[in-house]
């Protein structure tokens, strides 16, 4: 079974329970702190996906971690049963299904948008104004800044993408301006 799937299956387990809780935000936020520290920690996998570690010694590092963040019992329960089933690898996919779906209960979608160089709090309160009209739902925009654009503003809401750098438009003109076959 793909990760995506067991994800999703998972995400959506978490999703009932955190609304039934009443602590749905605060599961999200848990949850994507996991999948950071599983991103951002190769010994943190390498403890977790070694079959050499025995299992009491993963729960511990589990348990560490979920002290460390603050995560209630319930995301700790969950990091824990990915672990006790050997689905810790997809615990990143957890947490983005997780929020996706926690964002559509909410009506919300999130926008990620790449500059060239930090614009200014007025730009970004137009852009996801113009974002809100043109999808209709409220719009969280999320900043990032990639100096390899030159200048101009990728734009990605879900599958969609927005792409006005001029990275871009500098490809385009070579892949027209030069011969495929040379």
């Amino acid at each position: 079974m793909s990760i995506s799937i067991v994800a999703r299956r998972y995400a959506k387990a978490v999703l009932e329970i955190g609304v039934e809780l009443g602590q749905l935000d605060g599961i999200v936020d848990e949850m994507a702190a996991f999948a950071s520290a599983w991103e951002t920690s190769p010994e943190l996998r390498n403890v977790i996906e070694n079959p050499l570690v025995a299992h009491a010694a993963k729960k511990a590092v589990i348990n560490d971690v979920a002290e460390r963040i603050g995560a209630s019992s319930t995301t700790r329960h969950t990091v824990l049963l990915l672990v006790d089933r050997r689905r810790a690898r997809s615990l990143p996919y957890l947490a983005q299904t997780l929020r996706e779906l926690a964002d559509a209960r909410k009506g919300l979608l999130r926008a990620e948008v790449t500059t060239a160089a930090p614009l200014s709090d007025t730009y970004y309160a137009r852009l996801e104004a113009q974002l809100e009209k043109m999808t209709g739902k409220r719009v969280v925009v999320e900043r990032r800044t990639d100096p390899m654009l030159i200048a101009g503003v990728v734009t990605r809401i879900g599958n969609r993408i927005l792409d006005g750098s001029l990275r871009t438009r500098l490809q385009s003109l070579r892949d027209a301006l030069m011969p495929t076959g040379a």
